[in-house]
């Protein structure tokens, strides 16, 4: 959950009858023989490297743990092969903050076009139905409520902190495969769709990058650390995984 510096590809081993495709990212700051390997929420694996390691090293770390790997990309397709592209029309269903919505789109005048939650709706008055008008409505609204929410759990999540941490510069940008990144300089990005998801599971991801304000890696320290304010962040984890396929399906 770092800014992702360009991309080794191409790189794949078998597993039985299958071939897995995964991409490496060299970090400077990661400790010699630390490798670490992530299913992001497309289905696409990802192995952090330090700089130094030999091609031999990185794929006798990934075969160790292919059938991790398998097992992990397997589930997400699984998932994906469940969910319809978006059309943007009434009946769809919308989360936000973890609960799901109907969507009810309805014809406007100009003057009175705009998005709000009425009940179990998320209503967006358009002056046409047009699924770009729509979606273009709904992703503004989306942005606005993140820009509110993501302060308030960043401001929340601060104060269980241990050490004296001033509120760090925050940037929004969606992002198709990561929840947030956190730069060598402290800067924060967050990706506005996150407030789709639970508090709680929102509440993880502003940990997990401010835990990397003090330890800029993935390593045990950093785990360490983020488990101290969140001993039971690996079920939050579990739980966004779980519903990356919906929240990113725009």
């Amino acid at each position: 959950m770092r800014d992702l510096p360009s991309l080794d590809t191409g790189w794949s081993f078998n597993y039985g009858s299958e071939v897995v495709n995964f991409s490496v990212r060299r970090q400077p700051q990661r400790r010699k023989n630390s490798i670490a390997i992530h299913v992001e929420p497309e289905g696409t694996v990802l192995v952090d490297a330090p700089v130094d390691a030999s091609r031999a090293t990185i794929l006798a770390a990934v075969r160790k743990r292919a059938r991790w790997i398998q097992k992990h990309v397997a589930g997400f397709l699984r998932r994906r092969t469940h969910i319809l592209p978006r059309e943007y029309v009434s009946g769809e269903s919308v989360m936000y903050l973890g609960r799901r919505y109907r969507l009810k789109v309805i014809q406007a005048d100009a003057v009175d076009v705009g998005v709000r939650l009425y009940g179990s709706y998320l209503e967006v008055r358009s002056a046409t139905n047009s699924a770009q008008k729509v979606s273009a409505a709904m992703d503004r609204w989306f942005r606005a409520r993140a820009r509110i929410v993501l302060e308030e759990r960043m401001a929340a999540m601060l104060g269980v902190l241990r050490w004296k941490q001033p509120i760090p510069p925050v940037r929004l940008q969606a992002m198709k495969i990561q929840w947030g990144s956190c730069s060598p300089a402290g800067r924060l990005t967050l990706n506005p769709w996150l407030v789709k998801a639970p508090r709680d599971c929102i509440d993880y991801v502003i940990l997990h990058e401010l835990c990397h304000l003090k330890e800029h890696n993935h390593s045990l320290r950093f785990y360490r650390l983020l488990g101290k304010h969140m001993p039971r962040w690996r079920d939050r984890k579990t739980r966004l995984d779980e519903l990356a396929e919906v929240i990113l399906n725009r």
